[in-house]
């Protein structure tokens, strides 16, 4: 990876990422696409490559963070409700990522439980 550009994103299918970087690009903010070709030549390994990154230039990244974080998908209740942080209120939840401190988790990642991240003020909670 190029020293001046910065992993801003990481998705799953080259087209979750191609929609994100089509806004970033009308923007005028310097983006690239990391290991776009091979995920869609075999889609099924993505994640033992780590998805497709989208990567912003350095210069860039700050304005970049500030649309991204406006226009991703955040978590929803059950029902399609908006969940929100017991810290600061903020609607902008996340999955947060895997702890797995346990060796049982390390072996069986699927009985950890589900944790969510406030992408405001960073508070973990269920």
């Amino acid at each position: 990876m190029r020293d001046d550009y910065t992993i801003l994103a990481v998705f799953e299918y080259s087209t979750e990422a191609l929609v994100f970087k089509s806004k970033l690009d009308a923007e005028d903010i310097k983006t690239m696409l990391m290991d776009e070709k091979t995920i869609d030549t075999d889609p099924m390994i993505s994640q033992a490559i780590g998805g497709v990154k989208l990567l912003v230039h350095n210069e860039d990244l700050e304005k970049a963070s500030a649309i991204y974080n406006e226009i991703r998908t955040y978590e929803k209740d059950r029902d399609g409700n908006d969940i929100s942080c017991p810290q600061c209120s903020s609607n902008r939840i996340l999955v947060a990522d895997a702890q797995r401190k346990n060796f049982f988790f390390m072996l069986f990642p699927f009985f950890e439980s589900r944790k969510l991240i406030c992408n405001d003020c960073k508070t973990i909670f269920k």
